[in-house]
């Protein structure tokens, strides 16, 4: 079983692996889970929560010399990361781990889940002092997994992403809306409003220009 010091969790330098995904995919969306500490929810996210408690519900067990582990903490004090692995499989001979993130839905065009899921290798990779070639994410709506591997540049990317990251929940604020693609799935779009902001943005700077053409 893997353990991870539990003083990590209570320093504010301390990035959550979570808070990685939800950066990539939006950092607005990161800054209102994180540094609002709100959390508003649809069908989706509901689902996806549905989905993890159902993983993390399930005992640990061991069939033909594959251990697998739930819920499991992990952390990386060389990053300032700390976060929980969906499920662990452990393989004896020859000695192995690997991390598999369930998710809702199906593979993503965006890097976050990859980036998600080669922090916790990372982790791992510290806590146990060995080297994970390649891991694996399970989407919901295909019913497989896709396996990521853990290449030079994910991993360059990700240790690129705690560090924004980390300078995000730092500054405390939320950053500027701005409308995309994943938008429409987002639980926040209501709260957050992008085009309704852009557009607004867009008229007040037009009437701005207006008074300064009549004012010449």
């Amino acid at each position: 079983m893997i353990t991870t010091d539990k003083s990590m969790l209570f320093d504010e330098q301390i990035v959550p692996i979570s808070a990685l995904q939800h950066y990539v995919f939006c950092p607005r969306q990161c800054a209102y889970i994180h540094i609002e500490r709100v959390w508003d929810a649809n069908y989706l996210t509901a689902h996806g929560d549905q989905l993890h408690e159902r993983v993390h519900s399930t005992d640990a067990e061991t069939r033909r010399g594959l251990r697998t582990e739930r819920g499991v903490q992990v952390c990386s004090e060389s990053l300032g990361i700390v976060g929980k692995l969906d499920l662990l499989e452990v393989k004896q001979k020859p000695f192995a781990l690997t991390p598999v993130e369930y998710k809702h839905g199906k593979s993503k065009i965006s890097d976050c889940d990859r980036v998600q899921l080669c922090a916790q290798v990372l982790c791992l990779e510290e806590m146990r002092e060995i080297m994970i070639s390649k891991a694996a994410l399970w989407y919901w709506q295909v019913r497989k997994r896709e396996w990521v591997e853990m290449n030079d540049p994910l991993r360059a990317y990700t240790r690129e992403v705690i560090e924004q990251t980390r300078a995000l929940l730092a500054a405390g604020h939320l950053p500027h809306a701005e409308y995309t693609p994943g938008c429409k799935g987002c639980s926040f779009l209501d709260r957050c409003r992008p085009k309704l902001k852009d557009t607004s943005t867009r008229f007040s700077e037009a009437l701005f220009a207006c008074h300064e053409e009549a004012a010449e």
